[in-house]
């Protein structure tokens, strides 16, 4: 296969083989072997020599560690292109990246709807207190004990971050005729706005009056702990927050405080600020519904998100361009 463009496969490709098999007839994409991170970054001055353009999954990380600036400056100096397996990256140093001329890609659409499904699934549960009332029939109390639920029609449901997350989620609790409203850094066209029955308000404003607040928002230096203490106080008294985003995104010390002191009503979290570790505060409470991070845990959305980050993948070998590049990289792309 000499002459072809090289590719490196750094985690693993699951659920889009066969796609995977027609890529390797036409390019020479090989998986990575190393035992450790070492051994990684000694195999990127020798056998990875050449490489162009790279497939990166959480699969590797026991194996090769943080994909953070060191990381970053050991890939093989030929390296162009890093095609992340996840719609998220805040596990990857995009801007030690971008310093040495790499460029990134990742799977936000593919990830819309599964994730919005578990949000819709996580707002229900909080709101009809579904969780307490299982564990109490499994216990032999059937309804006894239990606490009234909260109807989720007429309420309002405050998005933070109406990306293609967002809109899904604002599609699917329409049909349960909560009202939408949402707030981005920047405001929706109106149109768009029209379309998902959505009102753009403030932040301050989102927090002060949602009924419901869903957390969509990319975890990096401006969205760490955008949510604690402050935060918190200015919120409705018995709120219910939901967040599939990433967990940083929210002070878990201070959501428990909020939520022991009745201030938060209940949460539904598929995020956690540590995971897998979860503050035990949370794993305590009843009014509290915890998923193992399963946002995009289908076969379909993982195949989907596969056969993206392929695309991605041959772009890059074909054309030296990128399908879906993170935002922090567009503008290398605009022509």
């Amino acid at each position: 296969m000499a002459g072809k463009p090289r590719a490196l496969i750094i985690g693993a490709v699951q659920f889009a083989t066969k796609e995977l098999k027609e890529l390797r007839t036409r390019y020479d994409v090989e998986y990575y072997s190393s035992k450790s991170r070492e051994q990684f970054f000694d195999d990127c001055k020798t056998k990875y020599a050449g490489v162009v353009a790279a497939w990166l999954g959480y699969e590797a990380l026991p194996t090769v560690g943080m994909y953070n600036k060191e990381f970053v400056e050991q890939l093989p100096e030929s390296m162009k292109f890093l095609c992340y397996n996840a719609a998220g990256y805040d596990f990857l140093d995009v801007n030690a990246c971008a310093a040495r001329g790499i460029y990134v890609s990742h799977t936000p659409s593919a990830v819309d709807a599964a994730t919005a499904t578990v949000a819709a699934t996580l707002i229900l549960a909080t709101c009809r207190n579904a969780i307490q009332s299982e564990r109490n029939l499994h216990l032999g109390r059937f309804r006894n004990g239990v606490s009234m639920g909260m109807d989720p029609e007429g309420k309002k449901l405050g998005i933070l971050g109406m990306g293609g997350i967002g809109k899904a989620v604002a599609k699917r609790m329409r049909g349960f005729d909560m009202e939408i409203q949402y707030h981005n850094r920047t405001r929706l066209p109106e149109e768009v706005e029209q379309k998902y029955a959505a009102t753009y308000v403030d932040f301050e404003t989102l927090l002060s009056t949602s009924d419901v607040l869903y957390v969509s928002v990319p975890l990096n230096a401006a969205t760490r702990y955008l949510l604690d203490t402050t935060e918190f106080a200015m919120m409705k008294d018995g709120i219910i927050i939901v967040n599939t985003a990433r967990g940083a995104v929210i002070r878990e010390s201070s959501l428990v405080k909020a939520l022991e002191s009745g201030k938060v009503r209940a949460v539904g979290l598929d995020v956690f600020e540590e995971e897998p570790k979860v503050h035990p505060g949370l794993l305590s409470h009843p009014y509290s519904v915890l998923l193992p991070h399963i946002g995009t845990f289908t076969n379909e959305t993982q195949h989907k998100m596969e056969c993206l980050v392929l695309k991605n993948l041959e772009a890059a070998l074909e054309s030296s361009t990128l399908v879906t590049p993170v935002p922090e990289h567009k503008q290398y792309f605009k022509k």
